[in-house]
């Protein structure tokens, strides 16, 4: 069982997803938009998070650069799930560090595969150097 944090402003579509991963064994909190989600990630560092691109306050892909750049954050796990189907948009979200992307709607049995891929993959790699300090 892993925790994750989905970062989604649609409540219909959090459930959902929610719903899925709670299914698969895994706790899933959901966060209403950008802000939100990068304080609950500050307070609780999950397993992986789970990022849609379309949120308010602050974009997914915002969100994402912000988190590569966090010093205790940089290495978490992140799978963009979102409606947005471009080609560009997925270079956007992995050229912010993004480790895997899915598009709307989506599989559940895909969703569940690609978390636990990320999951496994974490788990087994070795960690990134931290990001440089600023002012240092």
């Amino acid at each position: 069982m892993a925790l994750i944090f989905y970062a989604e402003d649609d409540p219909e579509m959090g459930e959902l997803v929610q719903a899925t991963l709670l299914g698969a064994g895994h706790a899933v909190g959901v966060l209403e938009d950008g802000q939100d989600a990068l304080r609950a990630l500050r307070r609780r560092k999950p397993a992986l998070a789970i990022v849609d691109m379309g949120l308010p306050q602050m974009s997914g892909a915002e969100l994402i650069k912000i988190i590569r750049r966090d010093e205790e954050l940089y290495d978490l796990p992140i799978l963009v799930l979102t409606a947005r189907r471009s080609d560009e948009d997925e270079a956007i979200a992995r050229q912010a560090g993004a480790n895997g992307y899915l598009r709307k709607p989506f599989d559940p049995t895909r969703l569940v595969g690609m978390v636990d891929q990320i999951l496994d993959w974490a788990a087994n790699r070795r960690p990134p150097p931290r990001p440089p300090r600023h002012g240092v």
